[in-house]
């Protein structure tokens, strides 16, 4: 028996405590392993929900009264029903309790049965007085999976210049991409980075991991010519100078081997916006368009623009703003939104456009004949000092970073520096930013990736100040991100892919099938773990997955093939063991793979043929390897098409090597333009296999 009072005693109400609210106290970085959370990382994870944890008295008072209020409440705050599932939602309500619905469509009902799909606002009275209400999101059970089979291409848009870039990929390019991809190549789909608004000033952070807003695009992707108010610009002496610019930044990319300068390029096309939103008046019909975007985007997007405004004149970190600043809503944040109207303004004005032209692409790729079109990337999360972390201050959770925790592959842990989100508040407003956000997303595109998918579960929090080994798992409301998903891209008609890749939580990836969330399976990475941890033979793999050859975070398919991803983490100190032993690790694993190919008639004789064409031959087995699983879409890497080397990002590298700024090249190294790779024999060789053999 333990005594009041004793240690025993207070580590398990903290245990009890924390478990109220979401917060683990110890995790598995392997089936056979538990390693417990300090009590540090708990009491600060428990302070940023709100709940003093910090003396043994704070937490007994504070387990009294999440056990009192968990007792008396009728209703959680948010309540999920599949709909098709059997059984009464509301079956743990006491006998003879009213309800009351107030549906998304407007309609008053006095039950809680067939409902449409939608979020809804139903309010229960008990029949001893006590009333609560609730959100109740009525989701279809499952998502909306791929018609028959496709395969497509992954890409980094910025790293995809064409010769009519200004500096760096963009909407026209990532069109004019999809549209030769549907057309000539039978292509399903293009899947590109996180397209997200980045944090203004210079230099910005180049990663599109880390925005500034998951809810508004970025208008450095806008092809500026599109712009049908660009041509009539007056100052057309103006407009060639910004033309001739471009002209400069491309080339000193395509031509002289610069790397990619988001900055200049920004630069370049802010100037050329300022024309085209001043001095030029849309039509009305485009300007009735606009004005349907300001009423439907509302608060959100007045409060992107102003951030944006405000950026412009104070800098891009809102926590060093004047004090009245820092709150979006006080009075001095209306004085200064204003004062500076017409910067809100054009930023509202830039985020309509590019969104304009985020749905043409979209609508050009189905026309195409994609059943599926340009997929989208949904970050993590969003930079600290950026737009959503200031407008949505209430929702995001003080002094934490997300991260991960250590593992076999890193034993110090990860702190990716992005505030997480409050799961209580975000139960309690029905996940309103989410679901708004996802609305976004799905209005021009043809599916969703959701980087880290396992985050709708729980995130690895890390106090401010403390390194990752410091911090915990905190738990999300996993039931109503699903529904949301589920509601959303069923309105929308789009197809959701999971980044399930490291280690996951036991449930998680089969619940996600369930639901219909499609994982993502990378070949290098797909062994039998649980056997005798040789290469998965295709016919294993799960067949609900985007199975792909390789990732932006990870060497391209000629890189694992030759070694030389080894050469570069030796070279940048990456590395855990001697040069020789990693180049024998890494030998060993490819020589697996290639042995497997060949025994399954897919590869004939180049295992050990350093030739350029063995090496051809051998990224065309492993995509016949892929066609072989029974994976509803197959992704190529499109500079595997053309024997890059180099990875777009480098993990755990900053300055030491160009993350997020690289063209797509070939295998020497050189600069190649979407003209050139449309029309490279190589690449058609391989989209031929795809084509033909698919």
């Amino acid at each position: 028996m333990i005594a009041p009072g004793s240690a025993e005693s207070a580590d398990e109400e903290l245990s009890r405590l924390a478990e109220l609210h979401g917060v683990a106290t110890s995790y598995s970085p392997s089936p056979d392993r538990t390693v417990a959370a300090t009590a540090g990382a708990v009491v600060a994870a428990l302070a940023a929900l709100g709940v003093d944890a910090g003396t043994p008295h704070d937490v007994r008072t504070a387990l009294a009264d999440s056990e009192r209020e968990l007792r008396e409440r009728l209703l959680p705050p948010t309540v999920v029903h599949w709909a098709g599932t059997p059984g009464n939602t509301f079956t743990a309500l006491p006998p003879g309790t009213r309800l009351r619905v107030e549906t998304e469509q407007g309609d008053v009902r006095d039950d809680a049965g067939h409902l449409p799909h939608g979020v809804h606002r139903v309010t229960a009275t008990a029949p001893d007085g006590r009333t609560a209400e609730a959100y109740l999101i009525v989701a279809p059970s499952r998502l909306p999976t791929p018609t028959g089979r496709s395969y497509g291409l992954l890409v980094q848009l910025y790293s995809l210049l064409s010769e009519r870039s200004w500096g760096m990929g963009d909407l026209g390019d990532l069109t004019e991409l999809a549209v030769w991809a549907g057309r000539t190549a039978g292509a399903g789909f293009v899947q590109v980075n996180p397209l997200h608004a980045a944090v203004l000033g210079t230099p910005t952070d180049p990663s599109p991991y880390r925005p500034s807003s998951r809810r508004f695009p970025d208008p450095v992707h806008l092809r500026v010519e599109n712009i049908p108010e660009f041509a009539y610009v007056e100052d057309r002496e103006r407009v060639r100078a910004l033309l001739e610019r471009a002209d400069r930044l491309r080339e000193a990319v395509l031509a002289k081997g610069a790397l990619i300068d988001r900055d200049a390029v920004w630069e370049l096309k802010r100037e050329a916006l300022e024309l085209v939103v001043r001095g030029v008046s849309p039509g009305p019909g485009r300007q009735a368009a606009y004005a349907d975007f300001l009423a439907e985007e509302g608060q959100a997007l007045e409060d992107h623009a102003t951030w944006s405004a405000l950026a412009e004149t104070y800098g891009p970190d809102w926590s060093r703003w004047p004090e009245g600043l820092r709150d979006p809503r006080s009075a001095e944040t209306a004085r200064a939104r204003a004062e500076l109207m017409d910067r809100v303004d054009f930023h509202a004005r830039l985020a309509w456009l590019t969104e304009t032209q985020l749905s043409a692409a979209q609508r050009a790729a189905r026309e195409a004949g994609m059943p599926v079109g340009i997929v989208h990337d949904l970050a993590v999360g969003v930079h600290p000092g950026g737009a959503d972390a200031w407008a949505q201050q209430e929702y995001f959770a003080a002094g934490m970073s997300v991260g991960a925790p250590p593992d076999a592959f890193n034993a110090r842990g990860q702190d990716w520096g992005l505030p997480p989100w409050r799961p209580d508040r975000l139960a309690a407003s029905g996940h309103a930013p989410y679901r708004h956000l996802l609305r976004a997303l799905f209005r021009y595109a043809g599916a969703l990736r959701i980087d880290h998918v396992m985050g709708l579960f729980r995130l690895w929090w890390v106090p401010r100040g403390q390194p990752p080994t410091e911090g915990t798992y905190v738990r999300y409301d996993a039931e109503a991100m699903l529904a949301l998903l589920a509601l959303e891209a069923s309105r929308a008609g789009a197809v959701v892919i999971g980044e399930d890749l490291g280690t996951v939580e036991p449930g998680v990836r089969e619940t996600l099938h369930r639901r219909g969330v499609l994982g993502t399976s990378v070949l290098w990475f797909e062994r039998d773990w649980e056997g005798d941890g040789h290469p998965l033979p295709p016919e294993r793999w799960r067949a609900d997955c985007l199975a792909t050859a390789t990732t932006h975070d990870l060497p391209p398919t000629a890189a694992r093939l030759t070694g030389e991803h080894v050469e570069l983490r030796d070279s940048l100190g990456l590395s855990t063991r001697p040069l020789e032993e990693e180049r024998a690790a890494a030998a060993a694993d490819t020589g697996e793979w290639l042995a497997l190919l060949m025994r399954l008639g897919l590869l004939d004789g180049t295992a050990g043929d350093p030739s350029p064409a063995a090496e051809e031959a051998q990224i065309q087995a492993v995509h016949r390897f892929l066609l072989r699983t029974p994976a509803r879409m197959i992704g190529v890497w499109l500079p595997d098409g053309i024997g890059d080397r180099r990875p777009q990002n480098l993990p755990g590298t900053w300055d030491e090597y160009p993350n997020w700024r690289l063209p797509v090249a070939d295998a020497e190294g050189r600069p190649v333009t979407l003209e050139e790779l449309v029309a490279s024999p190589r690449l058609h060789a391989l989209l031929e296999v795809l084509r033909q053999e698919g």
